[in-house]
């Protein structure tokens, strides 16, 4: 049996920045889904979870659209989960669970309201 670390998102970008190392670019962004679901009472209750994302392309070849990665555009990510532990300033550990990316597709261009269905190009 093999292991298996997978991920698959369908959400909204908060944030998207694109910076270029060496022969290589990094798009590191924010990515926001929501979970409608109804409390014991029958109220509408909205969850909201954000993540934090980076996907790593050529530059020679590039792959993926990064520079349309921008806050409101309706994307679908894929990739597998990553926990990093760092230390602050005050010498605490914090943790972050990222999602590295290996599949990034955008949906629809940035300006959308994120709570319509996204509409592909």
């Amino acid at each position: 049996m093999e292991f298996l670390n997978k991920i698959e998102l369908r959400g909204v970008v908060g944030r998207g920045d694109v910076n270029s190392y060496n022969n290589s670019r990094v798009c590191n962004f924010s990515v926001v889904t929501e979970r409608s679901t109804r409390d014991s009472d029958g109220n509408p209750v909205v969850e909201t979870t954000w993540f934090n994302c980076s996907v790593w392309d050529s530059l020679d070849n590039p792959r993926f659209p990064l520079e349309k990665v921008v806050k409101g555009a309706w994307v679908e990510v894929t990739g597998r989960l990553r926990l990093r532990r760092y230390t602050t300033t005050e010498n605490e550990y914090r943790y972050s669970m990222d999602v590295l990316a290996w599949d990034v597709k955008v949906l629809s261009k940035e300006g959308h309201d994120p709570h319509m269905q996204p509409q592909r190009d």
